[in-house]
């Protein structure tokens, strides 16, 4: 990246979304001296952080005329990693002792998730850039520009003309299924995680959830506890795969992945066991879905790539007038949101500059035949697992911000082997006092903490 030949210029710049993602997407494009309008469907700030007790007619969500819940948290969430490597870098997810109503726990719930919102919003004043209950209903490039057409809760529609268009909507609203050979005619109930909020309703039941990641794990146990059986597919297990697990209460199965469903109602698992379900929850994931996106069929969504976006972020021909934020999917959430914003905004000022559109189509040609020649699925392009700091460092490289600390690459690698090893336990009982420590300490010696580290480190449990 070449350093801009011409004067920082200020753009009229539209975020959409005002969840993590969007919120500081509107903080970095103001610090770099844009004029930002953040438009978001919902009455408050915090995307899908929010939790409501409301689900889609659909719960599969497949109808897509069906009203959009864009949240996807179910009552009983808490984070899958620890609080410190959450955070924005200079605004650190720290336990709020002064009130009580706060969670301080190290793995704390949804609520204190969305209470960080809030707080980072307040402390930014960022509110007073963002319109409340204003649905996009379509973007399109104009001359050079961008036109956005909205609509309120009120009916009232809008149309308007920006220099640029940020996309902070996250992609956590349109489920993903599962393909089951024979479900048509299987006569139970299906569901997705996007729709799951309490166990109530599967009481006595004998459930099949699809999935063992982090909401498929959760919510198998959450079950459990009122289900007559939880019976968990899992594709990660060996085809073989028949294990009981004692824990919550003795009534969970590990199996591999479905085989068949029938009319008689049973399910059959490739491991050759077979059950009567009442109940299947796909904990299978989302789809990249952009439905207000109208750039005449150059961008477009195959196999869950979204294509083409250099650097996850840029469509090239496209580019600067539109980007995204927060597309791949990586334990540094946050982090990354606040680097990648931190680039547009440079971008879009002109104090950084891209490289030509052939070059970036290049890169994403090259990109394409590495992920190909390594066998990684197309499905999986935004998913950057162990090269997520190489990436990050990368984006940090363009726009000057630091590199990935230690303390947070390494929580983020622990967490997950927890997570995996210690399903039940992982948020309650961890072995990384030390880089606890080193977090709390890094944040004491840059003056974000107003307390000894020692406070923190003694209220983590």
């Amino acid at each position: 990246m070449a350093p801009a030949p011409s004067p920082i210029n200020s753009q009229h710049v539209a975020v959409i979304g005002a969840g993590a993602a969007g919120l500081v997407a509107a903080r970095e494009l103001r610090r770099e001296g844009h004029t930002v309008v953040v438009l978001d469907r919902e009455k408050q700030v915090g995307g899908l952080w929010v939790y409501t007790p409301e689900t889609e007619s659909d719960e599969l969500g497949l109808d897509p005329t069906r009203t959009i819940i864009h949240s996807s948290v179910y009552e009983s969430l808490r984070t899958n990693l620890p609080r410190e490597c959450m955070g924005y870098k200079d605004f650190p997810f720290v336990p709020r002792g002064d009130d009580p109503s706060r969670d301080s726990r190290r793995y704390p719930s949804h609520r204190e998730v969305l209470a960080y919102l809030q707080d980072f919003a307040t402390e930014f004043n960022i509110e007073e850039m963002i319109r409340f209950e204003t649905e996009v209903v379509k973007v399109e490039p104009v001359n050079g520009k961008w036109r956005i057409q909205s609509k309120t809760a009120g009916g009232f529609s809008n149309d308007e003309i920006y220099d640029a268009v940020v996309v902070c909507c996250g992609h956590f609203a349109e489920p993903n299924i599962a393909q089951i050979p024979g479900i048509e005619s299987w006569p139970g109930k299906q569901t997705h995680s996007h729709s799951y909020r309490v166990p109530d309703p599967f009481k006595d039941e004998v459930v099949v959830v699809i999935g063992n990641f982090a909401s498929g794990a959760d919510i198998s146990r959450d079950i459990s506890k009122v289900a007559k059986e939880v019976h968990i597919a899992s594709r990660a297990s060996k085809t073989d795969t028949f294990e009981k697990r004692p824990v919550p209460n003795n009534n969970l199965w590990m199996h591999s992945e479905i085989d068949t469903a029938h009319e008689d109602g049973t399910i059959v698992f490739k491991n050759g066991k077979v059950v009567h379900a009442d109940t299947i929850v796909h904990c299978t994931g989302y789809k990249y879905y952009f439905p207000f996106l109208e750039t005449n069929d150059y961008m477009r969504v195959d196999d869950n790539r979204v294509e083409p976006l250099y650097k996850h972020i840029f469509p090239p021909a496209l580019a600067p007038g539109l980007s995204f934020i927060g597309l791949p999917a990586m334990g540094l959430q946050f982090y990354m949101f606040e680097v990648q914003s931190k680039w547009v905004s440079a971008v879009l000022s002109g104090r950084v500059t891209l490289p030509s559109v052939d070059e970036m189509m290049d890169d994403l040609k090259l990109s394409y035949e590495t992920q190909e020649a390594l066998g990684i699925p197309k499905r999986y392009t935004h998913k950057l697992g162990k090269s997520q700091c190489e990436y990050l460092d990368w984006i940090a490289d363009q726009c000057g911000f630091p590199h990935v600390e230690h303390w947070r690459d390494q929580e983020v690698t622990r967490g997950y082997q927890r997570l995996s090893n210690q399903p039940e336990t992982f948020r309650d009982e961890w072995d990384d006092d030390d880089l606890m420590e080193e977090a709390y300490e890094d944040f004491a010696r840059q003056n974000l903490i107003s307390f000894h580290p020692s406070r923190f480190l003694e209220s983590g449990r």
